[in-house]
């Protein structure tokens, strides 16, 4: 009924243009791909937690933003990340965006390091989502009781 395809697939291999001609660019693997989108994921949790720690210092504070930066540095070859100095801000309702927001991106570190399998990664995005949803109910239940 149907004539067979002569014809080789449009997608082609991983190294041709749809034109049959050789690409010119790099192609990463999902390895590669996969240890990116985490390392971007955990510094910018990072980023969060220095905002965190610039409004309410705290030794857990401290202690997950020089470990989600050894991550980072790991993931990305040994080039350390990017820190920001944030002068002490007040605290209040933007701690809570702030927890909120870190939470977020905890969440979506641990699914990219499920998913490559990155048992130390994953630990670590795992107790700073803890940390961060235990602030954000502790926050409820003060505003609540008070």
């Amino acid at each position: 009924m149907y004539e067979p395809i002569r014809t080789s697939s449009s997608r082609g291999s991983a190294h041709t243009t749809m034109a049959g001609k050789p690409s010119d660019f790099p192609h990463r693997s999902r390895e590669e791909e996969l240890d990116i989108q985490l390392a971007a994921h955990l510094a910018a949790l990072l980023a969060v937690t220095d905002e965190l720690r610039a409004a309410a210092p705290s030794a857990d504070l401290d202690s997950a933003a020089a470990r989600l930066a050894q991550q980072v540095t790991r993931l990305r070859g040994g080039r350390t990340p990017v820190r920001s100095t944030l002068a002490a801000g007040p605290a209040g309702p933007h701690l809570d965006t702030l927890h909120e927001r870190a939470h977020a991106l905890a969440g979506r570190a641990l699914l990219v390091a499920a998913s490559r399998a990155d048992t130390a990664s994953a630990i670590l995005a795992a107790q700073r989502m803890d940390a961060h949803a235990a602030a954000l109910v502790e926050k409820k239940e003060l505003s609540t009781a008070g």
